[in-house]
């Protein structure tokens, strides 16, 4: 069995807002593999059962807020005796990755993210992946009609641009296919083909010139 949680925060107010980017790619993945089935309220969360490709697996949406998401993951996992390290993926947003850039980690600090620091203090270990989805802090601020230097948390507070939504949809259909990929092939498989490179590539060399004497 797999655990796959997205974080973010309950109620109709933060939809669709940066933060709740864990919550998006939960639904799109429920919307696959589970239409029409009806949430249950277990573990503090809405939770569906979803069979992908054979592997029984839970998509969760915590109804904590996010700084409390801890509770909700550390139940389940316990319920099930899970290992946090193999069966469980939590899906969070990235302030510090462009819009729509995918990154699998292995394990590791909270990066400063609320909902993944109590993930952490709950389960107490960080040794379990997390998909981290890019809001882009950086490439918003000062566009958009967003002011720049905006406080972090009205900045994930705030919903995506108009300029943003088709890089939004496209990368939470490619992070849907990313958790699909964790599932059924395990997590260096899905690291290798979805993570964002940490550089951008580097140009091609330029076509050699001629080598002939000149005319």
């Amino acid at each position: 069995m797999k655990l796959v949680v997205g974080l973010g925060n309950p109620g109709t107010q933060y939809t669709n807002t940066r933060h709740n980017v864990g919550f998006m790619v939960v639904d799109r993945l429920v919307a696959r593999h589970a239409p029409g089935r009806v949430a249950k309220g277990r573990f503090n969360a809405s939770i569906h059962e979803a069979s992908i490709a054979g592997e029984r697996t839970l998509l969760a949406k915590p109804t904590t807020f996010m700084n409390l998401s801890g509770r909700s993951v550390q139940e389940a996992v316990a319920f099930y005796k899970l290992d946090p390290s193999a069966d469980l993926l939590v899906v969070v947003d990235d302030l510090y990755l462009p819009t729509g850039k995918l990154r699998f980690r292995p394990g590791g600090g909270d990066g400063g993210h609320n909902g993944l620091a109590d993930v952490q203090r709950a389960l107490g270990r960080d040794d379990y992946p997390r998909l981290r989805i890019g809001v882009g802090r950086e490439q918003a601020e000062g566009s958009a009609g967003k002011p720049a230097f905006m406080d972090q948390a009205d900045f994930v507070l705030s919903r995506f641009g108009e300029d943003e939504r088709g890089t939004v949809d496209a990368a939470v259909n490619r992070a849907a296919d990313a958790v699909e990929t964790f599932v059924t092939q395990g997590l260096a498989t899905a690291m290798n083909r979805f993570n964002a490179p940490d550089r951008p590539p580097k140009p091609p060399r330029p076509a050699p010139g001629p080598t002939g004497p000149p005319e």
